[in-house]
């Protein structure tokens, strides 16, 4: 059969009688065109600076995540854009109480975070809850999706869920959270949640863009937790023992004498503040308003005493620095002359030739070279 060539059956001879083979049908299109075309008519358009700024103060949650996805993206255009909006959203922002919460692993802290937020939102706040969620090594999507895990505070009109993956830091703390707080204060939410993965390593982060640090922690939960609950009992301005119901109660109560007693130990804080110990239960909503009566006493007390200002003016030198470093990391590693170096010099590493530190110096004078 030639190319081209219409296929040809010897039974449709008139010679032949019998089974007669009609002519096939052309294979049709793998995308419906009309489908295609109604998809690209609803397909969001490229919004403005002032739009995107108007959106946002205006609270459209639709333009916020967008603004938000910017922040996210790792593509220069997106960067640039992202950076105009913060700093049009800047001046409208910094009103809010901004409350990281961490604990570990199954202490029940999406629950938690639903219960307070139930609790807040019926007293009239608007609560935008930034959940930072570990990164999939495959897709760098988030693992848990605490948005389903919260049903009810997401249905909620005055809530704001903002799952985050952590893009591979350190910790699972998402690298532009901190971005992500202001564009949510330009657009009116009051109170701020930050939820880490509570792994032990990301407290640092969180704690250089909260005001209040809480831990939520178990009862029972044995000795082989000690080693994640000590670096970040150091830095908590107060802890919540979760999943105190049911025949837990009595373990809840003589943890939090345990915590409180270890809490003691501890130096005092630049707060002035002496950190306190609550038991609750996030299903039953139980001791949910006593720990929250703990985050404004200790508001209302490093506000009086000048605390909670330095402590922002601190932070926010702190991330200048961090994203100095971060930056120069980039520009560095992104160094077409600095790539070739390190393909050249990695094989005499891996063989033992060169030093890794002799290696490091010698990338860093090329690269300083070059500036």
């Amino acid at each position: 059969m030639h190319p081209g060539k219409e296929h040809s059956h010897i039974e449709n001879d008139p010679n032949y009688k019998g089974l007669i083979v009609n002519k096939g049908v052309e294979q049709p299109p793998s995308v419906n065109p009309d489908a295609a075309r109604r998809f690209l008519q609803k397909r969001p358009q490229e919004l403005t600076l002032a739009q995107y700024v108007d959106g946002i103060l205006a609270g459209d949650i639709t333009i916020l995540s967008r603004a938000v996805t910017l922040i996210e993206s790792s593509l220069p255009k997106h960067q640039e854009l992202a950076q105009q909006i913060i700093l049009k959203c800047l001046p409208y922002s910094g009103n809010a109480v901004r409350l990281g919460i961490t604990g570990v692993p199954g202490a029940g802290k999406s629950t938690f975070i639903e219960a307070l937020g139930l609790h807040l939102i019926e007293k009239g706040a608007k609560l935008a809850v930034l959940a930072i969620d570990p990164s999939s090594e495959r897709s760098k999507g988030s693992i848990l999706g605490d948005k389903t895990r919260m049903e009810s505070l997401s249905s909620t009109p005055n809530a704001y869920i903002r799952p985050s993956p952590s893009a591979g830091s350190l910790g699972g703390v998402a690298r532009k959270t901190r971005e992500t707080i202001i564009l949510c204060e330009a657009a009116g939410y009051n109170t701020i949640f930050i939820e880490t993965v509570g792994v032990g390593q990301s407290e640092t982060a969180v704690h250089s863009m909260v005001d209040f640090f809480l831990l939520i922690l178990i009862a029972g939960a044995g000795d082989e937790l000690q080693g994640i609950k000590r670096g970040i009992m150091e830095m908590a301005d107060g802890i919540a023992v979760n999943k105190a119901d049911g025949q837990n109660i009595q373990k809840a109560q003589l943890a939090k004498t345990q915590y409180s007693n270890a809490l003691h130990l501890f130096p005092p804080t630049r707060s002035g503040w002496i950190p306190r110990v609550e038991t609750c239960s996030s299903i039953l909503s139980e001791g949910i308003a006593n720990i929250w009566d703990m985050v404004e006493e200790y508001l209302h007390k490093t506000k009086n005493n000048g605390y909670f200002n330095t402590n922002r003016r601190e932070q926010a030198q702190y991330w200048m620095y961090e994203s100095i470093n971060e930056k120069l990391k980039n520009n560095f590693y992104h160094n077409a002359l600095i790539k070739n170096k390190i393909a050249e010099i990695e094989p005499l590493v891996n063989s033992g030739q060169i030093s890794s530190f002799e290696a490091a110096r010698e990338l860093l004078e090329l690269y300083n070279k070059q500036v």
